[in-house]
Parts: structure tokens; sequence; C-alpha cells
């Protein structure tokens, strides 16, 4: 409302419905009602000097602005000077317009009435809506009076409409009707109507649902209302859902997250919030509510199933709170908060924002106090699943304190104790154990004390028997241990398997099973491919009880695609072939092993291996088998018999003519096959291998290399050796693996092939041009080990870089 001294005055921002409803009247209406300044009924009227009537609210704004404007005060009618501003109160005239005022909205209200209902008209049944706002906005008596009407049933009635604008009117009336008012709100808190409200959030109009949703809120005030709302089925999933919606505007979304700050109050919709997503409510009240009330969140968080990013959050939120009650002397109290760090530990992030609040140290002294202090073995089993579940979290743990004396997980006392728990508690406590452990030896930070440890408490063959424990979680995690602690003391591993006691039986066996691929078979498999590969008492028993024949048929089955669809394929494939490799080891010493690389024709298996694109360790473990079988190549050629010569030929061999015999392999000068005698250029595997120098991983390019070095050996044609590599084009990446010089074993390799083939005159003069290559053996000569600088000095000496009587190095 603003007014003007020049005569004119605004009637302000009252909404064009308020107007309406305030020029509508069933009895007439008189002038001397209406202030002439806002044309409209006055509620407090005033009488100036001069006998003039006006809205209170309205003549001091005239006042206002008359003085801000300079000028005297004037009546606004007759513009005359007033005397004075006093306004005196016209309480006969007020008293006379309320009781005209009380006929007509009563008159009003019953024709509302009369209208509310679902066969009035559309128009009659919202402008009747509208009406019943504007009384209630006028005044909050009047709410009292839309109670004591009994209109509150009707206009929810209404909620059943056809019309979308009705219902959109219906949920904006009864908002406005609610507010502030706890009796309407009781109400409207009876039968299902609340229910009908909620459903209105997930309507197709978003219209419905903003109203709907500042409905509730405004229902969410009242604590009895809250417990009514939380219970309906879904209510607070739809309104957490609202709060995370991009598709809802920025007040609907608002609303609905104020709604669900008011629901907090009851713990009931504190467990569903956290169930559908909102936990921070049940981990403020795990914070800093009371001893029952944080026991009580907490053992509900236990049973709550947390994505990983939720599991980061509630670690760092309540994770120091839920350590200190895991300390706490209640049994009851450490079991809740056990169970919840159970949930959140599962999850490498939130193990190590765990470890970081200082769960460590608890959680050992638990596994290892006795007495009267003890925890009971289920939760001992809880604690050793969190200290399973932190340890292989992938953390530093060797810097954590956990016990006097400044011990780590990794002193040796610590793991001493670990390993006899593992020999003196239940198959779950065990299995946890061997977890922990398999994650102390998976880091090469801590796996060395470990080793140290298990090996000065003796506790391997305990370890080992493991493998044939009843239940497959213990078998599993031993097996995984075990294959950790391979690399370290695999002698002591391969002694205590090939015992009488049977457990290299029992790795076979898992191995061997032909079912879909488990984790079991891929941890024996890596076990049995991580022992030493040249202990032969271990493969002559292998060759005794049939295993590689398993082990052939099981790498067969997964190339013909048998075991579909298991992430666990691929380290078992692995295992199995560095596995089968080991028998290549053996071909010297043991004729059986002879005998079944012939009868399975495994040269041509790990031929076939090399091209499993993609799979570094099964390419590298069949070059290196190739390599091994090679070298026997010339130990199994069938060399030719030549005819005796005659008795002119004996005197005078001037008159013999040389015996020409064609089939001859010409680098073992024999009769060769892939499957007799393993000759790789029989078997055509030069170029596969060749392939193979371009690979990214060094190791693979290293046992290719060492595969092809076996053509140009001692005791083969190493003339033909080098006619053979220059057929597959091999010379070049040769060459070009010489010059990369990755690591010093694979430049060792490339300088011993090097100078072989630098042996021809041919490849010496065109290599000579290259001065790349002489860089790179010049490199090796300065700073390769003794016997590579040797090798280097004869290679630069064909290539004419070093003179010939130089010397540097003994003769080879």
């Amino acid at each position: 409302m603003a007014g003007s001294c020049d005569g004119s005055f605004d009637q302000g921002s009252q909404s064009d419905d308020s107007y309406l409803f305030e020029r509508l009247h069933i009895e007439p209406i008189y002038d001397a009602f209406v202030c002439p300044l806002t044309k409209q009924v006055m509620r407090d009227p005033v009488t100036l000097e001069n006998g003039q009537t006006f809205e209170r609210e309205a003549i001091e704004k005239w006042f206002k602005e008359c003085k801000e404007s300079g000028r005297k005060p004037v009546c606004p009618l007759t513009l005359k000077e007033l005397k004075s501003m006093d306004l005196n109160p016209s309480m006969a005239l007020r008293n006379t317009i309320e009781e005209w005022t009380a006929r007509n909205e009563a008159a009003q209200l019953d024709m509302a009435h009369r209208s509310l209902n679902m066969g009035s008209s559309e128009s009659d049944v919202l402008q009747a809506l509208k009406y019943i706002q504007h009384i209630c906005q006028k005044s909050r008596s009047n709410k009292h009076v839309v109670r004591n009407s009994e209109l509150i049933p009707k206009i929810v009635d209404l909620l059943k409409s056809g019309s979308r604008q009705v219902r959109c009117r219906v949920l904006e009336t009864l908002r406005i009707v609610v507010e502030d008012d706890d009796d309407n709100k009781a109400i409207l808190g009876e039968g299902d109507t609340v229910r009908t409200i909620v459903k209105f959030l997930s309507h197709e109009l978003s219209k419905e649902r903003e109203e709907a949703v500042f409905l509730l809120y405004e229902l969410s005030k009242s604590e009895a209302l809250c417990e009514k709302i939380g219970s309906i089925n879904g209510a607070i999933l739809i309104l957490v859902g609202m709060t995370s919606s991009k598709s809802e505007n920025v007040l609907t979304v608002e609303k609905a997250d104020m709604t669900l700050e008011n629901l907090e109050k009851f713990e009931n919709n504190v467990r569903q919030m956290a169930e559908n997503g909102r936990l921070q409510p049940l981990l403020k009240l795990i914070l800093e509510g009371t001893p029952e009330t944080k026991l009580s969140m907490a053992s509900y968080l236990g049973e709550l199933v947390l994505n990983n990013d939720v599991k980061v959050h509630v670690a760092r939120t309540a994770g120091a709170s839920l350590i200190s009650i895991m300390q706490s002397g209640n049994v009851e109290s450490r079991e809740v908060a056990l169970k919840a760090l159970n949930q959140i530990s599962s999850y490498e992030a939130s193990s190590k924002v765990l470890i970081e609040a200082g769960i460590v140290p608890p959680l050992v002294k638990d596994l290892f106090t006795v007495g009267a202090n003890q925890l009971p073995m289920r939760l001992k089993e809880i604690s050793a699943t969190i200290l399973a579940n932190v340890v292989n979290s992938g953390y530093d743990l060797d810097s954590i304190p956990v016990g006097s004396d400044h011990q780590t997980l990794i002193s040796e006392d610590i793991i001493h104790n670990l390993l006899h728990l593992i020999s003196n508690t239940g198959p779950a406590i065990e299995c946890k154990l061997l977890q922990v452990l398999v994650g102390l030896t998976s880091s090469e930070t801590t796996v060395h004390n470990v080793v140290a440890a298990i090996k000065s408490s003796g506790a391997t063959i305990s370890l080992v028997q493991f493998i044939e424990a009843p239940q497959k979680d213990l078998r599993v995690s031993s097996l995984k241990l075990l294959q950790n602690l391979s690399p370290y003391m695999g002698q002591e591993l391969a002694d205590a398997l090939r015992g009488t006691v049977g457990q290299l039986g029992s790795l076979i066996k898992v191995i061997s099973e032909i079912t879909a691929i488990s984790e079991e078979q891929s941890a024996a498999a890596g076990l049995l491919a991580e022992l030493p590969e040249r202990d032969l008492g271990l493969t002559r028993q292998m060759l005794d009880e049939g295993a590689f024949q398993l082990i052939i048929s099981q790498v067969v089955r997964i190339r013909q695609g048998v075991p579909r669809g298991t992430r666990f394929v691929t380290p078992f494939l692995e295992g199995l072939v560095h596995a089968l490799a080991r028998v290549t080891f053996a071909l010297a010493d043991e004729p059986d092993a002879i005998a079944l690389c012939r009868g399975h024709n495994l040269a041509q298996l790990f031929i076939d291996l090399l091209q499993a694109s993609g799979l570094d360790n099964v390419q590298m473990a069949s070059a290196t088998a190739l390599e091994n079988l090679s070298l026997e190549s010339k130990n199994l050629t069938k060399l030719p018999d030549l005819p005796t010569p005659g008795f002119c030929a004996s005197i005078f061999p001037c008159y013999s003519k040389p015996t020409v015999i064609t089939g001859l392999c010409k680098i073992h000068r024999g009769t060769c096959s892939l499957r007799e005698s393993f000759c790789l250029y029989e078997g055509q595997a030069v170029g596969k291998l060749v392939a193979l120098l371009d690979h990214t991983n060094e190791k693979v390019v290293e046992a290719a290399l060492a595969a092809l070095s076996t053509l140009l050996d001692d005791g083969v044609d190493i003339q033909q050796g080098v006619v053979v590599l220059c057929e597959a084009e091999a010379i070049r990446p040769i060459l070009d693996v010489l010059l990369e010089n990755r690591t010093e074993n694979l430049r060792r390799r490339a300088v011993w092939v090097a100078e072989r083939l630098l042996r021809t005159d041919e490849i010496a003069y065109e290599v000579s041009g290259d001065p790349n290559v002489s860089t790179a053996l010049v490199d090796a000569f300065q700073h390769g080990d003794y016997r590579t600088r040797q090798i280097a000095e004869h290679a630069l000496k064909h290539v004419d870089k070093i003179p010939n009587f130089s010397g540097i190095f003994p003769n080879m």
C-alpha cells in the first residue's frame, strides 16, 4: 500500500483473489465502511480533526509521505491543511464493520461449504477453496472457524477429484489450513489422509508433488504426525529420493530435505533413512546420542548393506566413535561396534580410514587377550575378520605400534602369536588369521619379516596341512598364503609337500576338478607354479602321480572354452602352464619326462600358447618351456647312418663320392620332428617367437629370445641357425632388443645372440654401418658384467670396432 500527497493512492500488493473476496459481500456494503484511500473495507478506522475517517495504516502512510516531501499535512479528501495529525479511533464504526464482516464471512463460508463436493463445477470448487485460503490467511482465528464448520474432511474428500487443478488447490488449501495450527493437523492426521498425501509424492505432475511436499513439511512439524508419516510404506524412501533428484525444482528439494529433518525425531524414521541411503542422521545419533541410542544406531549400522563410497563416509564420520565403543568394557556394546566396523572395513579405502583412526592396536589386543577380560570366541572371529580386512587394504602397517616395546604387526613375537592362534582356535578364526598373513605377505615391505617368523617358529608343515582342511574357505586362505610365501621359502614348501602326508596329492586333486573354475583351483595352481622348478624330486613325484596329464587336460579344456564366465580362468591357466613347464626342466634327468612330452606333443601345445594374447605369464612360461625342449633337441635328433665305404674307396679316397642324405634338419643335422625331438625349426615356432620380441613385457621378450638363442647354441649348426633366423626376419628385431637395453638380463641375452649372429660376415658387414648397434655393444663392453663384457668384446671384433689382437679378455 502506498500513498501520495498529490492525491493519488496505490492499493498495494493485495492479491487479486483477496481483493475480490473483500469486494464480494452478501449484505450491501455501506460507503462509510470503505476507506477513501484504499477503497477497501476498513479494519481499524480512525478519524481526523475535520471528521474524515480513514484506515489507520493508510492515513499514517499519507502523513509520512507529506512529511518526506516537505509539505504540511493536509486532508486527503479536502486537501486542506490540518492543524493536528492526531488519529481518533472510531470504535463504534469498527464494531459495526466487524459485525457486518462476520455476517458476510459466515454467509460466504456457507456458500463455500455447499460448493465443496464432487458434484459442484470445477470453477465453483476452485473459488470455494480459494476463499477458505483467503480467510485463513486473513486471520488465524478463522482456522478455528474452518475446523468447527467441519470443512477439513470435505476438503480432503476432494483429493479424489479427477481435476489436477482441483487436487493441487486442495493440497495448497490444506497446507494453509494446518499451518501453525496443531488441532487442524490432528484432524488431518486421522484416517488415511496422510497416506493419500504421500501418494501424491510420486504423481506425474510436478505441481502435485510440490504441493504434497509442502503440505507434508507442515504436518511434520507435529511430533505425533512425524511418527505416522514415517510409518507409511515408501514415504521416507520417496522423500530421500527427492532430495537427490535433479528433475525437481529447488524449493521442492529443499522442503523434502526439511521434512526429513523433522522426521529425524524418531529413531525408526532414522533407521529407514539410513536404509535408503540417508545415513547422516544415524551417524549423528552415534556421535551425539545417549548411550542407549548410540548402541541402538550402531547395531542397526552393522545390519545395513552399504556401498563402497558410503563405507568411506561412515568410516570418516563415525569410525573413531565406533572404535571407542569397541574398547568399552560392556560385551554387548563391543559386539555392536565390532559388527558395524566389520561392515565398513570390507572396502580398502574405508579400511585405511579406520587404520588411521587407530583400529589396529585394540583389534590385536582383543585377539591376544586371555583370561577374565577375553572376548567370546564369536567376537574374536569378528575381530579377526576386521583385522584381515584392514591388513589386506594395502596400508603400510609396519609403522603402527600394536604392543609393548614398539612392536608392530610384523614383529616376530606378534607373528608367532598369530601362528599360535591359528593352530589353537576354530576354523572360522583360523581362516581369518590366515587371511591376515595373506595380507602381510602380499607386500614387499612386510613379507620378509613374516617369512623369517614362520621359519623361526617351525610352522611350515602346520600351514601346509591346511590344504586338506574340510572347510573350503580355510583351504583357499591357506593356498593363497603358501603361494605368497613360495618365492621366499619355495624349497621348504616343496619339501613339505613331497612328504608322505599327501598334501601334493590333495593339491593335484583340487586342480583336476572338472567344475566351474574356483578360487581354490586358481590358488592351488598358483602355488604349484611358484615352487622351485628345478626340484627334481617334486617333478618325479608329479610324474609318478600322473599330475602332468591332469594339468594338460585342464589346459586343453580351457583352450576349448569349456569353462566360461569365471574370473579365475586367467590366473588358473597361468598357474597350470607354469606348473606344466616344470617338466621341461627335467628332460636331461628323467626319461619319463621326455616320454610325457612326446606322448602329449607338449612342444606343439606350448607353441600354440605363445599366441595367448594378453596373457603375458602364459606366453613367458611357454617360451621358457620351448627353450628347454629345444636345448634337448640336439640330444634327441636321430643322426643318419652313413654307408660303409668300399675296398677301393678305403684305399683310394679320391675315388669315393660323398654320400648325400636328404630330409635332414639343417640345424641339428639329423632327422628331426617337433613331437619326437622338439625341434623348433621343424615345428615352425621360430616366427611366433620372433613376434614376441616386440612385446611390451620384457620378461616375455627375454623368454622368447632365450628360446631363439637355442638355434645358435653350441652343438648345433650355428651358421644354419643364422640362416633360419634370417629367413624368419629375426635379425632386426633381435638387434632392436639390444638397442632398447630394457633390463640387465635382457641385455646379457641380446649381446650373446648378437655375437653369434655377427660371426656371419654378411651380417657383420651390414651391422658395422649401424652406429646404434656399435654404441650398444660398446656400452655393454663398458658396463656389463664380466661375461657380458667378454662377449661384447668379441662382437665388437666382428664389426672391426676392436682389433683382433687387443686381448683384453682371454679367449672364450
